[in-house]
């Protein structure tokens, strides 16, 4: 008798630590155009989310106006999402981490909305250290209005109408060092590993990252003069230092020489390392490193890496001692002051 071996049984597709698909990770079909860089910063998103293992409904998608914030449709349909007004994505992000603390708050914006008008907000953002990731889809130009300059255009770039920029650029991440953020970083959209790595050790963070990521547009900004091109980052990139991740659920063994590798234990217990270029970098430096990013300006480099990291420094729901269980939670009897206490502080202003 012939026996006929049975078929194998075909694989199912690859999950997660926590049995997920990466295509339960994904989002709507992008209505941006071809080869736009913002396309390129959602899947990285979508692989750092997948590959840390992060429940899509703990996140928080949070935008305000412009191209960069039509992105988060484009990943993670299954979380919640909020699109604000323009500049104002900020005290939204605020107010949803106040209300649940539970949440992973995923912020997107452009170079405009933070820049021009969300300046302000993002000041007070990055100055209270509140626990979320902030990405700044960075291409120097308004391009949901066709093109005209940013805020963080460099001095003397030049659209495709031939206008020369005649003001500084804003540098975001500078800025944000110096108001008190404690993850800062610069990718390019077009540099997978490097951001890929950036967004892991961001999960991992408990205080404001703050990511701004190149991100050409294909349609305004992505030619000759421009200081936005992938022409132009690909031939003044400098890379501060090379990176790897390792999560807090994967064997910490990592082996590298003392003195050339700084290792960055994350709050969650995951290491971020960093191997250095230059030799004499310390990215928990706060004046080394906009001390750096202004001699990188002043070369005309596009300056990528981590910047800044600070582990310590207590984030805006540590200060404000809020109860663990979060507030959107509690039950009114908790959260609503009884007429005794009304009328005690009523009295003291007799």
């Amino acid at each position: 008798m012939v026996t006929i071996p049975a078929e194998p049984t075909p694989a199912g597709p690859k999950t997660n630590r926590i049995g997920l698909t990466v295509v339960e990770y994904k989002g709507g079909k992008t209505t941006l155009c071809a080869g736009c860089g913002h396309n390129a910063i959602s899947e990285r998103i979508i692989e750092a989310m997948y590959e840390m293992g992060v429940k899509p409904e703990r996140v928080a998608k949070l935008s305000g106006i412009g191209c960069s914030s039509k992105s988060p449709a484009y990943f993670m349909n299954r979380s919640h999402s909020f699109n604000s007004v323009h500049g104002r994505m900020p005290s939204i992000a605020e107010g949803a981490m106040l209300a649940n603390r539970n949440l992973l708050a995923l912020g997107v914006s452009g170079d405009g909305d933070t820049a021009s008008i969300g300046i302000g907000q993002f000041v007070h953002l990055m100055r209270r250290n509140l626990p979320m990731i902030y990405i700044i889809e960075d291409n120097g130009v308004y391009g949901l209005t066709k093109g005209q300059f940013s805020a963080t255009a460099d001095l003397g770039s030049k659209l495709k109408t031939g206008v020369v920029n005649d003001l500084p650029p804003i540098d975001t991440c500078a800025l944000a060092i110096q108001l008190g953020a404690t993850f800062v970083g610069r990718s390019f959209s077009g540099d997978k590993r490097q951001l890929l790595t950036m967004l892991k050790a961001a999960i991992s963070h408990s205080g404001t990252v703050m990511l701004d990521v190149v991100s050409p547009c294909v349609t305004f900004n992505d030619h000759e003069g421009s200081t936005k091109s992938y022409k132009y980052v690909k031939d003044h990139e400098e890379t501060l230092q090379e990176m790897s991740f390792v999560p807090h659920f994967e064997e910490i063994d990592v082996e590298y020489d003392p003195g050339t590798t700084v290792a960055v234990t994350m709050h969650d217990g995951s290491h971020l390392q960093l191997r250095k270029l230059e030799e004499d970098y310390d990215p928990t430096n706060r004046i080394a490193a906009i001390t750096r990013l202004n001699a990188a300006h002043e070369q005309g480099e596009v300056l990528t890496g981590v910047f800044y990291v600070n582990t310590t420094a207590p984030s805006l729901i540590d200060q404000l001692n809020l109860v663990d269980a979060p507030l959107a939670t509690l039950p009114e009897s908790l959260t609503r002051p009884g007429r005794e206490v009304l009328e005690a502080a009523m009295e003291e202003l007799r």
